[in-house]
């Protein structure tokens, strides 16, 4: 089933259990969705599973870093309404990848593109970034890769 009619059902459910955080991050997500299907040059059609990790991806991106701005200014309330949002929207992407099976698969990518040091990190990050697309976190990708060319024992 598509991700637009798993949520569909979903704001149902969340209607029936009158769940209203729930519903509004459903909601939310519906309507992305539906923003991403009538943009230009889409003609109305389905979005592909690649693009609807990469909405839910975004979504997830923008309500983590609004709780961080949150927590900086000491607004544990909001905080904690973005963190639930955050929740929600992690259930419909795919299980996150362990620091431990990154690394591995980071690693092979580095072999792969036969990359040798710092100099390289574009190259590795490029393919990185599309094998990983939904399994992790940019910024962790990025960080990982870094510590890795820098270390010379690969």
């Amino acid at each position: 089933m598509a991700l637009k009619e798993t949520i569909d059902a979903d704001i149902k459910k969340a209607m029936l259990a009158k769940d209203k955080v729930r519903l509004t991050t459903l909601r939310s997500i519906k309507s992305q969705i539906l923003l991403a299907e009538t943009a230009e040059g889409q003609h109305g059609a389905a979005l592909s599973p690649e693009a609807e990790i990469k909405l839910l991806t975004k979504q997830a991106k923008q309500r983590r870093e609004a709780a961080e701005t949150y927590q900086k200014q000491f607004r544990s309330d909001l905080e904690e309404v973005e963190l639930n949002e955050l929740a929600i929207i992690e259930e419909y992407l795919p299980q996150q990848l362990s620091e431990a099976d990154l690394v591995e698969i980071i690693v092979g990518i580095i072999q792969r593109v036969g990359a040798t040091g710092p100099s390289d990190l574009g190259k590795v990050m490029g393919v990185a970034a599309r094998e990983l697309a939904g399994k992790a976190d940019g910024r962790v990708i990025s960080q990982v890769v870094s510590n890795l060319l820098n270390n010379t024992n690969l």
